[in-house]
């Protein structure tokens, strides 16, 4: 009988990871009886809370825990806490690099503003991952509830600081809210900086949200983008492209994208060429980190090793890692799968 290989000691990069997101369940206790935040039993129970977003109703009860979440990051202390424990569980899942993504405009008021919020965010970044050896680098994201005029105010920001660890922009929120194109202006900006354009798209919504990623954001990325699986044309395209679908499978199935874990179209997508970069998305939320979803993709698609060391390789070659990191990175998958 083939041994099983430890998927946590299989070199990867994170690619989706969500700054509140990240954080670490007890953390968020601490924090919230700290500053005297009453936590909702979903949050405080010891579970992940069930979720269900594929109607507004469920959807704003997921915003609405993030939301409270997030109001207990108030200090810089708060901001550096939460960024190392998150790398410190990049390196127990086998994560060698990490693109963290955030909307600083969410902790701007308690952080002084703007500009302070990010920095204080980027140092905490550059901290964290001298500390523990896990690149890492930011994504900074636009919400798609909010104006396009914002985006373009963080479009630009983020481009300001590219030097200091931004690598990319991105969209969020419920992608079934306005349209890609209102936000074209932004991601022109932040490309013409040099950062990857990487949106949500293919969630919530299906195909079409996928392809108004590619027309009118001219995505190098797509956050999740599963439902792409639905529409073969666009599926060659992706695959033509080479543009990285950061598939987040936990998250899909929490959110009611997919019934079960089976039903995530994983295998669809890898069979089609398409690549994946596997992600956690919230895990605060969800109850899984990084590895899981590897451990996911053998347990419920019938992934063998040396298909899960190919997953790993598209997530390190979708990344912003420098060269000599992705390198390292590829020669350690080698490793792992010839061991």
């Amino acid at each position: 009988m083939d041994r099983v290989r430890d998927l946590r000691l299989l070199p990867k990069a994170h690619l989706h990871l969500h700054f509140t997101g990240s954080m670490r369940p007890g953390t968020l206790l601490e924090l919230a009886d700290r500053y005297g935040v009453h936590l909702p039993e979903a949050l405080s129970g010891g579970e992940p809370p069930r979720l269900r977003a594929t109607d507004e109703r469920g959807w704003f009860r997921f915003q609405r825990l993030y939301d409270i979440a997030r109001s207990c990051l108030r200090s810089p202390e708060d901001i550096r806490r939460l960024v190392l424990e998150a790398a410190e569980e990049e390196v127990l899942d086998g994560s060698g690099w990490l693109e963290i993504q955030v909307d600083p405009t969410s902790y701007a008021p308690r952080l002084g503003g703007l500009i302070p919020a990010l920095e204080v965010i980027l140092d905490a970044v550059e901290t964290a991952s001298r500390d523990t050896g896990v690149g890492m680098r930011v994504l900074v994201a636009a919400n798609r509830t909010k104006h396009p005029l914002d985006a373009r105010t963080l479009a630009r920001l983020a481009v300001r600081y590219a030097d200091r660890g931004v690598v990319g922009f991105g969209l969020s929120n419920d992608e079934r809210r306005g349209f890609a194109r209102d936000f074209d202006r932004a991601f022109a900006i932040a490309r013409e900086g040099g950062l990857l354009a990487a949106p949500h798209g293919g969630e919530l919504s299906g195909p079409g949200s996928v392809r108004d990623c590619l027309d009118d954001l001219d995505a190098c990325r797509i956050g999740h983008g599963v439902r792409a699986a639905e529409d073969p044309r666009l599926l060659r395209r992706l695959a033509d492209r080479q543009v990285t679908c950061e598939v987040c499978p936990s998250s899909n199935v929490a959110l009611g994208v997919y019934e079960k874990p089976e039903d995530v179209p994983l295998r669809k997508l890898f069979e089609a060429n398409v690549p994946m970069a596997l992600g956690a998305d919230d895990p605060l939320l969800f109850g899984s980190r990084l590895a899981a979803q590897y451990e996911l993709a053998r347990a419920h698609h019938a992934f063998t090793d040396a298909e899960l060391a190919e997953l790993a390789r598209q997530s390190v070659r979708g990344s912003a890692a420098p060269e000599d990191v992705k390198a390292k990175l590829l020669a350690g998958i080698d490793a792992w799968l010839t061991d």
